[in-house]
């Protein structure tokens, strides 16, 4: 057994376009498995990216607004590595957060995510594979965070379900567990970086010292879906800095 190679693997990663699940696609390849990238928007440069460095990526346009838009994903090629990363964020004050911000971030952050691990796990036991799914919690999965009340339930909800979904899988050869990405460069905390206050504030907190980048969550998730993990079901795992440690 090769412990840390993923060849002869075929993943799925979504919101694979740009930050973290761009990174985790690029690392997926690198660690030899074949990666499609699925996003609402093209997928261009991350493929093109997995491409110059020798690897093989596709891509494929999914909108998960549609909670159920992933359904047919897992019907023409056989996907042995879900990785739920598609999620969106919006921010107001408790007293004046809309029904439609909560509904949005609910639907592509967890019902999506559910309803596409559902659909991949029914083909993968269909054919009698075996195969691991890893979803992108958040610290909010642990802590409250302030003014976006919707995501932090999403995030706690991704946690449950990734321990949910272990208890019924791990004994039918699907590895489910998460990673839960501290503060990182990405676009969903570009309003963060640009309040000074906020931004100094998060990076006195973190014993790293400094701001995540996405590379940094990619080692985690490649190493969750390796025959390393192989016994690790259920975990959610904290790539943040040491920001809950402190």
């Amino acid at each position: 057994m090769k412990a840390f190679s993923l060849t002869g693997r075929r993943a799925l990663v979504t919101g694979a376009n740009t930050g973290i699940g761009q990174a985790i696609a690029v690392g997926l390849a690198e660690a030899g498995a074949e990666v499609i990238c699925a996003g609402r928007r093209a997928c261009d440069e991350t493929v093109a990216a997995i491409t110059r460095a020798g690897g093989t990526a596709s891509s494929v346009l999914v909108d998960f607004s549609d909670p159920m838009a992933g359904q047919g994903l897992f019907d023409d090629h056989p996907i042995d590595l879900l990785v739920n990363n598609a999620g969106i964020i919006r921010r107001a004050d408790a007293v004046e957060f809309s029904e439609a911000d909560w509904d949005d971030v609910m639907d592509v952050n967890l019902k999506a995510l559910f309803f596409t691990t559902q659909a991949f796990a029914k083909a993968l036991l269909a054919r009698g594979g075996t195969g691991a799914v890893v979803n992108i919690a958040s610290l909010l999965s642990f802590q409250g965070g302030i003014r976006v009340p919707s995501y932090t339930a999403s995030k706690h909800g991704v946690a449950g379900l990734t321990k949910l979904l272990a208890n019924e899988w791990a004994a039918k050869g699907i590895n489910v567990n998460a990673v839960a990405p501290g503060y990182i460069e990405t676009n969903n905390t570009e309003a963060l970086r640009n309040d000074p206050d906020r931004n100094q504030a998060i990076l006195d907190r973190i014993p790293a010292g400094r701001w995540g980048q996405a590379e940094d969550i990619a080692g985690a998730a490649v190493y969750l879906c390796t025959p390393a993990a192989r016994y690790v079901h259920g975990a959610v795992l904290n790539v943040d800095g040491g920001w809950l440690a402190r």
